[in-house]
Formats: structure tokens, C-alpha cells, sequence
């Protein structure tokens, strides 16, 4: 057995158990050091090809997930999305595209005054977060999207938005925007932000019972 194959079957096997989608420094760091997770990956990819589970790359990670085209066998055991507002669709894209981006700069690229409730919806649903605080007077709260926000969507990175041209015509993204604006990289932070968080280590899902060592 090569050494690839190998290490396919051991990403298989991580992805499989995985809560969220992991990225190839996730499972680097499990795996033999020196592994070719990269190869490992184009493996799989070709192996789940066509068939009813694929492998996907999102949110900046990999998973595996049910084929597009097998959506319909899931309608009568999927749940009824909850629906954003106008108003809450509108708040996330403004974030999606200006973070790290404060309550008062959201009201003023509206030009209406955000409600509390729209930013609890979006945090309630994981789409967004609390990610620092501007050094500014008064220390105001920023927000930025989530890996679940890229996950809904479908999207392996922030990059895949629509286009800014597609944005400014719905009115999602204000029209003084400077010349060398660039997709923002919610991992990082601004230069006059301060962190609020830390973030998580993957999780993995157990499957099985496991004995009490205390217990003989």
C-alpha cells in the first residue's frame, strides 16, 4: 500500500469524523509529519467523484457532504430554514464585504439605524461574530462573518462573493469606497482593531462508547 493511499484513507477517516470542515493545517497536524495531505486530498477527490457523498472544499476547509444533485432525497427530512429579513440580509452583506466593521458604521452605510435585534439574529444563527473591539473612542464592538456564514452559502472563501460592481447596485456596499479596496480576510485583524476571541480547535464527532477508567 503507497504511502498516498495511505494517507488518503487517514484524511478520509478524519473528514469523516469531523464536526466542520477541516483546513490542511488541520490535519497536518494529525497526521505522520511530512504526510502529503495535499495529494492525499486530490485522491479522495477523484475517488468520491461522481458518486452520492463528495469531497468539498469550504469555508477555507474540506468536507464531505451530499452530491448537489441529490439534494432533492433530503426535502421531506430537511428542516424549514429560518428567513433573514430584508433588513438582516442587507446588515450581512455590509459586514460580509466591510469588516471588520462597527454597529454605527452599518447604520451608516444604510443610512437607517441598525436594530439590536437584526445583529442578535445574525449571531444567534452563527453567521456573524464579535471579533474585536476599534481603537476608537468609547472601544466600539466589531463584527465579522464565520466560517458557518461561508459554510451556508457554499463558499470556500470570502473571495467568492459577488462582485463589489453587483454589490454597490443593490446598495450593499457604500459608493466612497477607496480605490485599493480588497476582500477582507476575517481572520485577521485590522490595524486599529484589538481581538475579542480566540479561536477553536476542530472538533471531532465520538461514535462509540468508550469504557469508564475508573471503573474495573
Amino acid at each position: 500500500m503507497s504511502d498516498r493511499h495511505e494517507t488518503a484513507r487517514e484524511v478520509e477517516a478524519l473528514l469523516f469524523a469531523a464536526a466542520g470542515p477541516l483546513t490542511l493545517d488541520d490535519l497536518a497536524k494529525r497526521l505522520p509529519e511530512g504526510a502529503d495531505v495535499a495529494g492525499a486530498l486530490e485522491e479522495l477527490a477523484g475517488q468520491y467523484a461522481g458518486r452520492g457523498v463528495v469531497l468539498a472544499n469550504v469555508a477555507g476547509g474540506w468536507r464531505f457532504q451530499t452530491a448537489e444533485d441529490l439534494a432533492w432525497l433530503m426535502t421531506e427530512e430537511r428542516h424549514e430554514p429560518r428567513r433573514l429579513s430584508k433588513a438582516a440580509q442587507e446588515t450581512l452583506a455590509i459586514i460580509a464585504y466591510h469588516q471588520p466593521v462597527t454597529r454605527a458604521e452599518i447604520e451608516a452605510v444604510r443610512g437607517v439605524q441598525a436594530s439590536k435585534g437584526t445583529l442578535d439574529v445574525l449571531l444567534e444563527l452563527g453567521l456573524v461574530r464579535m471579533r474585536g473591539r476599534r481603537r476608537t473612542p468609547g472601544r466600539p464592538v466589531t463584527y465579522g462573518t464565520t466560517d458557518a456564514f461561508l459554510e451556508h452559502y457554499g463558499l470556500a472563501s470570502l473571495a467568492d462573493l459577488p462582485g463589489m460592481a453587483e454589490m454597490r447596485a443593490a446598495g450593499l456596499l457604500s459608493l466612497d469606497l477607496p480605490a485599493d479596496f480588497t476582500v477582507p480576510n476575517p481572520a485577521e485583524l485590522a490595524a486599529d482593531e484589538d481581538p475579542l476571541d480566540l479561536a477553536e480547535a476542530p472538533e471531532f464527532h465520538v461514535d462509540f462508547l468508550g469504557e469508564d477508567p475508573s471503573k474495573e
